[in-house]
């Protein structure tokens, strides 16, 4: 077969240079007709007035990025990651010289030829929130998988911060130096000290005799958008590669819910790849203000908008993964709520800023506090809230075992009550989270004539299944207010305008006094997904 391969290629390749030989025989005879003439004239010529090129060794002023590349790039690392193959059914393997467990060919003979369609060892999920994964590794669980990142040393006693995604899972880590030999294979080894999934931040050492040089950490909210900035790592294993920028934007948030609530990231259009994850971004005193986490990309290269995560993130980060415990400790108090509601929504519940309550966790501090679902959370400790991620990152930051004196709406009525900060961490368990992030985004709305809806009572079953009392839509007219709105055939309305709607009766009565102009906002709930809690959802009705 590689035989017959080989003679393919072969005169394949013979008959392409019998073109080429033609073509180009053909070009020496005509560059031998055209210079012919002339060739008594070029013998003649007299190149002793020519004086040879020479060098000019004009000393050109260093700039910021020169600078700047010469104090840190000794900072910044190398990572080279390894995840060992998993023991599958029926998987033959034999053990080779160097003690790696490595997968038996299949087709022996075939294995050198198909070795160009392997997946190759630059496997960094850089680009992973927008859609641009790199190819799908089924099949291949008995492949030695490898991904590359950066990372910079931030104490001489060998500690350094990188992505989280550069080390997660793997078997074996290795770090190497700016002065380490190029020729080294793997690195010095690294162990793992703390990670932070929400953060994507991670910390890594690497044992060393000698004190290693470090970066300096700058104040990412002193930042400006149009800063310069530089960029450091090792893009496509390319290491000490340096490319510049400036601050595109800043607190971008790129993942929705609760995976995106602590990512708020720093833009830039410095030339960021696969590779350059965990590596440092710089400002031009040559200080730390993020480490380059992802890139929006539809090719899984350079796109022009890369993202960092502040370094006002990482250092609060880092000092707890360097704590007792190795991991970071978020304060909560146990509410779920919606983020982007409509403006109606505040009009209709009379308030401009703050956060309306869809759910309370049973036995959550909210909960011994008092506060209810449909309660609008609008100050912590006398400062008025914003949105949700204003409350979010306020909560967050405050140790479990402190209180707080949290402001609220209720029914119209401004109340406040103290509560005391939870862990988040216990408060909510993965599988709360994730069932949070699936919930229903923006769904219902009801009405007939006015509105385009029809309604059902409730039946008791799932009344009591519930516990709650309303009217199950059981249409939606296309087109209609409620379609605009987003509302579906399932969902079930509690109140309109934040009065109840326990009947079909009592919702007819409310639909009834309803107006062109009116603000419309439903509360709703999704008997499939109860644990999403409210859903409040509103427009102004044309």
């Amino acid at each position: 077969m590689k035989s017959l391969l080989a003679r393919l290629k072969s005169r394949r390749l013979a008959s392409a240079f019998t073109i080429l030989g033609t073509f180009t025989l053909a070009i020496v005879f005509g560059s031998y007709a055209a210079h012919g003439v002339h060739g008594s004239a070029q013998q003649q010529n007299n190149t002793s007035d020519a004086k040879p090129l020479t060098i000019v060794n004009s000393k050109l002023p260093e700039n910021d990025f020169v600078r700047i590349a010469k104090a840190v790039g000794p900072a910044v690392v190398n990572i080279n990651t390894e995840t060992l193959p998993k023991q599958g059914k029926n998987k033959m393997r034999h053990f080779n010289p160097h003690g790696q467990m490595t997968p038996m060919p299949q087709n022996p003979g075939d294995d050198e030829d198909n070795q160009g369609d392997q997946q190759g060892g630059l496997q960094d999920f850089f680009n992973r929130f927008f859609g641009g994964q790199m190819p799908d590794m089924q099949g291949q669980d008995d492949q030695v998988r490898e991904s590359l990142g950066s990372g910079f040393i931030v104490d001489p006693n060998g500690y350094i911060i990188t992505n989280n995604h550069v080390i997660e899972k793997a078997d074996k880590i290795f770090v190497k130096l700016a002065t380490d030999p190029d020729n080294e294979d793997e690195g010095r080894p690294a162990r793992v000290i703390g990670t932070d999934k929400s953060t994507d931040i991670a910390v890594i050492k690497i044992d060393t005799s000698t004190p290693l040089p470090t970066v300096k950490i700058g104040n990412s909210d002193q930042a400006n958008v149009g800063d310069w900035v530089e960029a450091i790592g090792s893009p496509f294993a390319l290491s000490q590669t340096v490319t510049a920028g400036i601050i595109s934007a800043k607190n971008r948030t790129i993942e929705p819910g609760a995976q995106g609530q602590f990512q708020h990231f720093i833009q830039t259009d410095a030339a960021i790849n696969p590779g350059n994850s965990g590596g440092p971004l710089l400002n031009m005193n040559g200080e730390v203000i993020g480490m380059n986490t992802a890139i929006y990309t539809q090719s899984a290269g350079y796109q022009g908008i890369g993202f960092a995560m502040p370094s006002n993130t990482i250092v609060q980060v880092y000092n707890d993964l360097i704590g007792p415990s190795h991991k970071v400790v978020r304060g909560s108090i146990g509410i779920q709520f919606r983020e982007g509601l409509s403006s109606a929504v505040g009009r209709m519940y009379g308030f401009k800023n703050g956060v309306i309550i869809s759910t309370v966790t049973p036995g959550a501090p909210a909960e011994k506090a008092g506060l209810k679902t449909g309660d609008i959370i609008v100050s912590v400790d006398g400062r008025n809230i914003k949105d949700g991620d204003d409350l979010v990152n306020d909560i967050a930051n405050r140790r479990p075992g402190s209180s707080a004196r949290i402001g609220f709406l209720r029914d119209g009525k401004e109340q406040t009550t103290t509560v005391t900060i939870g862990d988040r961490n216990k408060i909510f368990s993965n599988d709360q989270v994730a069932q949070n992030d699936n919930a229903p985004q923006d769904q219902a709305e009801p009405g007939e004539a006015k509105l385009g809806l029809v309604v059902r009572d409730l039946p008791q079953a799932t009344s009591d299944k519930l516990q709650v009392s309303g009217v199950s839509i059981q249409s939606v007219r296309a087109g209609s207010f409620a379609d605009l709105q987003g509302l579906q055939p399932g969902l079930v309305i509690t109140r309109i305008n934040r009065q109840p709607t326990p009947n079909k009766g009592a919702y007819n009565a409310i639909v009834s006094k309803l107006k062109s102009g009116d603000d419309v906002v439903f509360e709703v709930i999704d008997p499939h997904s109860p644990q999403g809690g409210t859903n409040y959802i509103g427009g102004s009705l044309q």
